[in-house]
């Protein structure tokens, strides 16, 4: 089968117009080099076409990357939503979190700031309804923005440091022999430490997140709507 021939004339690649096949070269090589290797220069050559091309289609890096990140958000299935405001909200955040947990690279792209801005709207939606729910449960509009803030925060810190932890296991299998993080700790002064040190890896591989999450969003609501004088009365 003879390849394409360009507007010249000669034999080469097809020049590439579509978004998708744009999308999917640079997904294949950050899975293969990671996303900050990635540079135009390079999936331009990985396509076959000249960087100046590619900018027909993309701004910079930074554009390609949320590209990437509004394809992906689009396929995330969206949560049945509880009835109940504090239990939609924990179903809305474990959602992103098993949608960036999948995706580590682009938890690290959102740090960046004004990120929220460039969401694409079915990935806003969770956050719309964390912070209506918020606002629901009885939350000032202020008070639903920290809230999501905060469990924005505590979701993608999550990601990253288990992304960023060598030689993670699944939460039932145990290392084949004991790491002691913490061999010799002075006892007297570090008890507890120097108790924990061939269980900490162990015990720090486990996925906690469920139940911290639903402690978190409860300590967020609670505190944010405490009544003044409720505390010193209770």
């Amino acid at each position: 089968m003879s390849r394409a021939k360009s507007a010249h004339g000669r034999v080469g690649r097809p020049p590439v117009t579509s978004r998708s096949q744009i999308l999917t070269a640079a997904r294949h090589l950050i899975d293969h080099i990671g996303w900050e290797k990635l540079t135009i220069r390079r999936l331009a050559a990985e396509i076959g076409i000249g960087a100046t091309t590619l900018y027909h289609h993309v701004r910079d890096k930074e554009d390609l990357l949320f590209l990437l990140i509004h394809e992906y958000a689009d396929q995330i299935p969206h949560p049945d939503l509880p009835s109940e405001p504090r239990d939609r909200i924990i179903a809305c955040a474990t959602a992103i979190h098993d949608g960036l947990a999948a995706w580590p690279w682009a938890a690290e792209v959102l740090t960046t700031d004004g990120f929220i801005a460039r969401l694409s709207d079915s990935a806003l939606l969770l956050v719309e309804t964390i912070v209506a729910a918020a606002i629901e449960y009885g939350c000032t509009p202020e008070q639903a923005v920290h809230v999501f803030r905060n469990i924005w925060y505590y979701t993608v810190g999550e990601i990253l440091v288990r992304a960023h932890s060598p030689g993670r296991r699944p939460d039932d299998e145990r290392p084949d022999q004991p790491v002691a993080l913490f061999d010799g700790l002075d006892a007297s002064r570090l008890p507890h430490l120097a108790a924990l040190g061939d269980q900490w890896a162990t015990l720090s591989w486990r996925d906690t997140y469920p139940q911290a999450l639903s402690a978190f969003v409860d300590g967020l609501l609670s505190q944010a709507t405490e009544r003044p004088g409720q505390r010193a009365d209770g």
